[in-house]
């Protein structure tokens, strides 16, 4: 039987205590994020804790092929930009999107204060995902990160006898 220590351990995270990595891409990326679930008992959900600088983006613009996403705002205000619409979020909304082309999707901090929110999710693998701006696709899987422009696929021939 677990003890009380083991328990907290492998089922509790407190996302203002979890150590934060903060990810820069200049100009336009500016996130600090924590991971809720990594090291604990949960293998079907994954989640984190995300801060947006003002004026910056969460991630590219995307969609997944297999997992369903969920947004928590807790603070601030910004943009869902979604299937080609920007949509005003504060604090409070609860983000849901669906796997698959009709969602694209990213959050934008367009104000002038860091907008804070959880990012929950299936972790449905392998996962395939698009990034409409761009024109990239991307295959993840255990022991697997592919990421390439559409148009550079191969013939599904190409290399066999």
């Amino acid at each position: 039987m677990p003890t009380a220590d083991e328990l907290r351990h492998a089922l509790i995270r407190n996302f203002r205590d979890a150590p934060r990595e903060r990810f820069v891409r200049e100009p336009r990326y500016d996130t600090e994020t924590a991971s809720m679930t990594r090291g604990t008992a949960a293998s079907k959900l994954g989640a984190s804790f995300d801060i947006v600088a003002p004026g910056q983006l969460s991630c590219p613009y995307h969609f997944h092929h297999a997992q369903e996403e969920m947004f928590v705002i807790l603070q601030g205000e910004g943009t869902l930009r979604v299937a080609g619409e920007r949509l005003p979020i504060r604090a409070g909304d609860v983000i849901t999107i669906p796997a698959g082309p009709d969602y694209p999707h990213h959050i934008i901090n367009t104000s002038g204060a860091p907008l804070h929110y959880l990012s929950i999710s299936t972790m449905e693998k392998p996962e395939v995902c698009e990034y409409p701006d761009s024109g990239k696709v991307g295959a993840f899987a255990p022991g697997l990160r592919l990421l390439q422009k559409r148009e550079a696929g191969l013939d599904y021939w190409d290399g066999e006898p």
